[in-house]
């Protein structure tokens, strides 16, 4: 049996990315049971429809080494995935407690040090230091991409050969049903050519401003852009699309457990982030062949698209080089066999036996 131990459900990218991780290791016969902070969040739903859910009941870090602890000694699985520090540090903390022996990968989904940046130096210590205390006791340490590798590698004091990276599984998503596409239609309110989609929660992170400063300069006039996802920002999001007088041609579309409507729908996609660990959002987006945008940041979408060859990469923070980007994006030929190519090569199966590898040697 393998645990899956998350913060909650909530809809981000990697609680999504867990979850089509769970259904292909039970395609593969692997029992598979979340255990988390607490049992909250947009997807919860529709985890608790096909696994076993348990909620450790701790809002507060501290509390899961002990929860942890316990859960481990009933359960007893064979294996345990623990996502995102400081989560992964207390993983480590509670199988020590516990007395169960079992596989244990700790898995980073993003580039810390970028994530957490704007904390201060106090803080950046005390991540690192923990990191380094807890990491080396785990059998496996991986990360989604290259980047954030050798970003946790350098943060845990670990060689970077014993930090794996381990892409995430990104399925091919089912044809939606007339009433979903529909219902994405009517969202958009304007015919095909210019529509433009971006999908991510409204956090810093993702720098939407930038993209709406971009959107606002774009010299097509008849272009309206979706912003599909909910977050903190949004009041201040909607307040600077009145500000740039470009209300009436922005739609928050909120949140959407299945974006595939929309990719379908969408002309082109743009990720405007600072940072990101592997943005499954810009390869789901490739795998509806439709073509993307997005800001070279670290880390991910430059491995994602190969340095151009399946996207535009445009430098972080400049709005003018991402409105370019776009109006060229819009106008330009593109061949979505070759972007639905690409996106394959992060298929569910792939990503999945490559964790049972490692997680079942």
């Amino acid at each position: 049996m393998i645990s899956i131990v998350l913060p909650d459900l909530r809809g981000g990218g990697a609680e999504r990315v867990m979850l089509d991780l769970a259904h292909e290791f039970s395609r593969l016969d692997q029992n598979v049971e979340f255990v988390l902070m607490q049992a909250i969040g947009e997807f919860l739903p529709v985890a608790q429809r096909e696994f076993k859910v348990f909620d450790l009941g701790a809002p507060r870090t501290r509390g899961v080494p002990a929860a942890l602890a316990r859960y481990l000694r009933e359960r007893k699985p064979d294996a345990i995935i623990a996502n995102m520090w400081p989560l992964t540090s207390a993983a480590v903390i509670g199988r020590a407690l516990s007395g169960h022996q079992c596989r244990l990968l700790l898995m980073e989904h993003n580039t810390l040090s970028q994530q957490y940046s704007s904390w201060g130096r106090i803080h950046s210590g005390m991540m690192a230091t923990s990191m380094a205390m807890t990491y080396r006791f785990a059998d496996l340490v991986a990360a989604v991409s290259e980047g954030a590798a050798k970003d946790t590698a350098r943060l845990a004091f670990l060689s970077n050969d014993r930090v794996k990276v381990l892409h995430n599984p990104i399925p091919q998503r089912h044809a939606p049903s007339p009433e979903a596409m529909a219902n994405a239609e009517v969202l958009w309110d304007c015919p095909p050519g210019q529509r433009i989609l971006t999908v991510g929660s409204f956090k810093d992170q993702k720098n939407y401003p930038l993209l709406l400063h971009a959107f606002s300069v774009l010299r097509c006039p008849k272009a309206r852009l979706m912003l599909l996802g909910q977050g903190a920002n949004e009041a201040a999001l909607r307040v600077m699309t009145a500000e740039l007088g470009i209300a009436d041609r922005v739609v928050f579309a909120g949140f959407h457990p299945d974006p595939t409507p929309f990719y379908q729908t969408a002309d082109l996609f743009v990720l405007s982030s600072d940072y990101e660990g592997l943005p499954t959002v810009l390869i789901e987006a490739m795998a509806c062949g439709t073509p993307v945008v997005s800001t070279d940041c670290p880390s991910g979408p430059n491995e994602i698209l190969k340095a151009g060859k399946y996207g535009c990469l445009v430098p972080m923070r400049d709005a003018q080089a991402l409105a370019y980007a776009m109006e060229q994006a819009l106008t330009a030929p593109h061949d979505p066999a070759l972007l639905k190519q690409r996106a394959s090569d992060f298929a569910p199966e792939t990503a999945a036996k490559r964790y049972l590898e490692l997680l079942c040697p």
